[in-house]
């Protein structure tokens, strides 16, 4: 599983000071480009080279708690099916314990949970394409 950190700044937030909730979606979309980004899958050079791209396709996404102004998340992903030209992610995003809080112990608490199905298409025409094989050898997928 890998997982990001992200703050929640000013911009992040809607009229009651908590994360809007769409805002999740952008933080699961960062966590998902930084996870492919150290496996060695970056987006745009993909596109260039290979003329393929991924994009998302359905989500769907489950409140839990609300976050805050200058909370600081943890936003995971995982794979949790992957076929010929698509994959879904199983995604999360965490409230990170406070310091004072480390040494008692303290979990993470679950605010945000949902899955993302991502597929590959061509660039030009936005058709379903399978994925490369050079994305599905990092990504450790079977072939």
């Amino acid at each position: 599983m890998f997982t990001w950190s992200v703050r929640v700044y000013w911009e992040d937030t809607d009229a009651g000071g908590i994360v809007f909730y769409a805002n999740y979606l952008k933080f699961f979309e960062r966590a998902r480009t930084e996870w492919l980004r150290t496996l060695g899958i970056e987006q745009q050079r993909m596109r260039e080279q290979v003329g393929g791209m991924f994009v998302v396709t359905h989500t769907q996404l489950q409140y839990h708690r609300p976050a805050r102004l200058d909370d600081l998340l943890l936003v995971t992903a995982r794979v949790v099916d992957a076929g010929r030209a698509s994959m879904t992610i199983e995604q999360s995003a965490l409230l990170k314990p406070q310091q004072s809080d480390a040494g008692s112990d303290a979990q993470a608490q679950l605010l945000c949970s949902g899955t993302i199905r991502i597929g590959w298409v061509d660039d030009r025409n936005l058709r379903p394409q399978r994925i490369p094989p050079a994305v599905i050898a990092a990504l450790k997928l079977p072939p």
